[in-house]
């Protein structure tokens, strides 16, 4: 199998946004050489992920976008998987170990449960429930993986399917493990997300699974989204990457929440 479900496109993309994130800022020579390729290919990438917002390009090169606050704008799934791509994938890992033959598997949409779905390929005797259409064209030939998609209206934004149909379909299953993307991790405000639609099927999705596991990167932690999903009482545990502040750490110890941390 391949090591990554993205493109060397996408890749190489990952690699520059990484690069500015921990260095800063960079020029286009030394990005260059940090790609291995032309000033042309890094200018037509460096137009396009400062098109979706990702960096600020200088006169020669770019840096890193701030990250967004808690009223920050709704990035699309297609400007999120270049970001912390290496520690969605450690994330993702560390939920499949969870999986077992037989499992019925709940994933609403986002990048790190696309990373999820693209792993679970392999494997044999798992049902997969989405709303998302990208995770269920991920797994459509993979002859282990049964698909269940929910009906809706589709939000081109996460590529979920939300709305009475979704909910309709959710009210009808029984899910096992349930493995959610969210936008915002708070001691205050629980799990968030960007979209009401989406915030309302992810409540059913937790309503219908024995075991509910939130999955994100570090950047969520301690960030609150517009519409409240649910309290993180209602996680069995948190998959992420780096561990919150020593206070949070102590509040989802003194509720029984595990944390579990995946090293990229």
């Amino acid at each position: 199998m391949l090591d990554s479900p993205f493109s060397k496109t996408d890749q190489r993309r990952q690699l520059l946004l990484k690069a500015l994130s921990e260095r800063g800022a960079m020029t286009i020579p030394e990005m260059m050489e940090l790609a291995g390729c032309s000033k042309a290919t890094i200018v037509r990438d460096l137009d396009l992920l400062a098109g979706r917002g990702l960096i600020i390009r200088t006169i020669n090169g770019a840096q890193p976008q701030p990250s967004p606050g808690p009223s920050g704008q709704e990035l699309s799934f297609q400007e999120k998987k270049h970001l912390q791509s290496a520690e969605k994938m450690a994330i993702a890992r560390r939920a499949v170990s969870l999986v077992e033959e037989g499992d019925v598997v709940g994933l609403t949409g986002g990048t790190t449960t696309f990373l999820i779905a693209w792993l679970l390929r392999s494997r044999v005797n798992i049902t997969v429930v989405t709303n998302a259409v990208n995770i269920a064209a991920s797994l459509a030939e993979s002859e282990g993986v049964q698909v269940v998609v929910t009906g809706g209206v589709m939000r081109g934004k996460s590529y979920e399917l939300c709305g009475p149909l979704a909910l309709k379909t959710l009210e009808e299953l029984h899910i096992g493990k349930m493995f959610l993307g969210v936008d915002g991790v708070s001691l205050e405000n629980g799990l968030t997300t960007h979209s009401e639609f989406e915030a309302q099927t992810n409540r059913l999705f937790i309503a219908h699974a024995q075991q509910t596991y939130a999955v994100f990167d570090h950047t969520k932690w301690e960030r609150t989204s517009l519409f409240p999903i649910a309290p993180l009482s209602s996680a069995n545990a948190l998959i992420t990457d780096k561990p919150p502040s020593a206070a949070m750490l102590d509040r989802l110890r003194a509720e029984n929440i595990p944390v579990y941390v995946a090293k990229p």
